[in-house]
């Protein structure tokens, strides 16, 4: 019996704001810029009130970025943990639920006896914890090589990378009759066209794997075929002990194991990758926020919004998740402190970066869009659904600044938002923040478009509801394995490799945890992002009319999503399954969990 996991956070308390912070803005007040403020020197005096209130802290959940502290930004923290706790009671309560008849049922059919019986985890359960269930075609076309090499498009769309045909070298070689056969081409000349791709988790081979758990550190090679164009795998490099190179001219199990050492360093990837990039970074950029722009300020009022329930995420995660015997460390093969190693590389090099992770660069850089020296991918899920996220988060933000800073000079006159601007490229420490003195609007709706992107699209894309729909599911994706990892070929049963029935539930109610199904009563879905009256009332019309252009763009993506189903080919954006994750209606505005 799987122990009771529950969220108990009851050394948290609530208070009222402390008298003469900027906490809020007076009700029934319109935003104003500082240079427009009737009252500056009150004004100044709260900035100075919560500049001395909120303070950098030390980080949490490995190096990363600052965590507040001080009066102001402990009560802060306090009060996003008691909101924060408040919703996950529902879920909680919702998974020991749902949990009872799966293991009844799997229990009386005397557990896993070949992989199609892992279903009974999934089928027709949780239907309190996961109303949306499993994305069709997981379960009955897993074993499909598209569908692997078509997760990296879109429920993975953070570890894979074009190789440049001159500035990168090939990261290992494969045997070279069996590239022929499989490609009609020789790998030299895949990389020279620019069709071949590699995701690389070798990094994974430093981490120490629990007693009696195994791992591999998997680097895989994917590329576009050169007379369909589809985008298939080519080769799997374990990287630990034998250093066994799979193709798909193995044996179905041999081929099938590898695709799923793979996938459980690509899940690893994934779920911390999000920790380190949407958390991390959205979170220093806000606490730059509060220490340096007041909450009469239309962009505090902005980043107050997106940024509801915050900083309740890493406190939560060291205390349940990623502590010593905690939720990571039941299901895992790695431990916990393999989390903060990945932060500690990560953070200053790739997820950490504000500026080269914003959309449309970091896809470009990678060489997934609009590539120069490479055929087109002819379908990529993530960039359609959260492109026209983007583009239209972009819309309203525009909207939103050019309302407040109609004039030229309006920017540069603004004392608050140079002054945040300055903080985060020094004490804040944000990494690749664009400079001070900001004087194009342009850049302001950057930053303000990245931080909603991270906490309404990027979270969500890895996190949320996306474990428990793809990315998390077994048999396919294994958070960790049972025997060693071969030191040879043949093998003949995947199952002794795969976790038990208690393992596997300890895997499958945590992926549930991370879903909040009551989502549209209480709100927090990102079709609700701009809608909320608390947020809209003093906003300029211009602004309120742009925040219900948004939402109507919001149900209309929503209802293609929703849409969605296999075509007459058995595909679904060119993937033998069908990817809901990113629906407006179902995921949060917010970094909910």
């Amino acid at each position: 019996m799987i122990p009771s996991i529950l969220f108990t956070l009851g050394f948290f308390s609530t208070t009222d704001a402390l008298p003469g912070s900027s906490r809020t803005n007076p009700s029934n007040a319109s935003y104003v810029l500082p240079q427009s403020d009737p009252n500056p020197s009150q004004r100044a005096a709260e900035v100075a009130t919560d500049r001395a209130g909120y303070l950098y802290g030390p980080p949490l959940l490995g190096n990363s970025s600052f965590f507040p502290t001080g009066t102001l930004g402990g009560q802060r923290v306090k009060d996003d943990v008691t909101v924060f706790t408040k919703d996950a009671a529902y879920i909680t309560e919702s998974v020991e639920k749902d949990m009872v008849p799966v293991e009844q049922l799997i229990t009386a059919q005397g557990g896993f006896k070949d992989l199609s019986s892992y279903e009974l985890l999934y089928k027709d359960q949780w239907k309190l914890s996961n109303p949306s269930g499993v994305a069709p075609g997981i379960f009955t076309n897993y074993t499909q090589d598209l569908l692997f090499s078509m997760e990296r498009l879109s429920i993975g769309p953070f570890s894979t990378h074009r190789l440049h045909p001159k500035n990168d070298a090939l990261p290992f070689q494969v045997d070279a009759a069996t590239v022929q056969q499989l490609t009609g081409r020789s790998l030299e000349d895949l990389h020279k066209s620019g069709r071949l791709f590699i995701a690389d988790h070798s990094y994974q081979a430093k981490y120490v794997p629990q007693a009696r758990r195994f791992a591999a550190a998997c680097s895989a090679y994917f590329y576009i075929h050169p007379k369909s164009a589809d985008f298939l795998p080519l080769a799997i490099k374990t990287n630990v002990g034998s250093n066994l190179i799979y193709t798909p001219l193995d044996t179905k199990n041999d081929w099938l194991l590898a695709k799923m050492m793979f996938n459980n360093n690509d899940y690893f990837f994934g779920q911390i990758f999000h920790l380190a990039n949407s958390h991390a970074v959205a979170e220093i950029v806000y606490l730059a926020a509060l220490r340096t722009v007041s909450a009469r300020h239309p962009v505090r009022a902005f980043l107050d919004r997106v940024m509801y329930q915050a900083y309740a995420i890493r406190p939560v995660g060291s205390q349940v998740l990623f502590n010593d015997g905690g939720f990571f460390d039941q299901s895992s093969a790695v431990d916990h402190n393999a989390v903060f190693s990945f932060v500690d590389q990560f953070y200053p090099t790739l997820a950490g970066l504000f500026q080269s992770n914003y959309l449309s660069t970091s896809l470009k850089k990678r060489g997934l869009l609009d590539c120069p020296y490479g055929p087109p991918l002819k379908h990529f899920p993530f960039a359609e659904d959260a492109g026209a996220i983007v583009a239209s988060i972009r819309n309203f933000v525009s909207e939103y600044v050019y309302s407040y800073y109609p004039s030229r000079n309006d920017l540069t006159k603004d004392n608050e938002i140079q002054a945040w601007i300055t903080e985060a490229n020094t004490e804040a420490h944000v990494l690749d923040f664009p400079a001070a003195p900001l004087g194009d609007k342009s850049s302001l709706i950057d930053i303000l478009t990245q931080i909603a992107y991270l906490t309404g699209v990027n979270h969500h894309a890895l996190n949320s509801n996306a474990p428990s729909m793809t990315s998390g599911t077994l048999p396919f994706h294994p958070s960790g394995f049972y025997q060693p990892i071969p030191t040879s070929k043949g093998v003949q049963d995947i199952v002794p490799y795969l976790p038990n029935l208690n393992l596997s539930l300890a895997q499958v109610t945590l992926t549930m945890r991370f879903n909040r199904p009551t989502l549209p009563e209480e709100k927090g879905e990102l079709v609700d992002m701009f809608s909320a009256s608390s947020f809209l009332q003093g906003q300029p019309n211009g602004v309120q009319q742009a925040a219900e252009k948004f939402r109507g763009e919001m149900e209309g993506i929503a209802d293609e999503v929703e849409g969605r189903d296999f075509d007459d080919k058995g595909l679904s954006q060119g993937m033998p399954f069908v990817w809901k994750v990113l629906n407006p209606r179902r995921i949060p505005f917010f970094l909910c969990v």
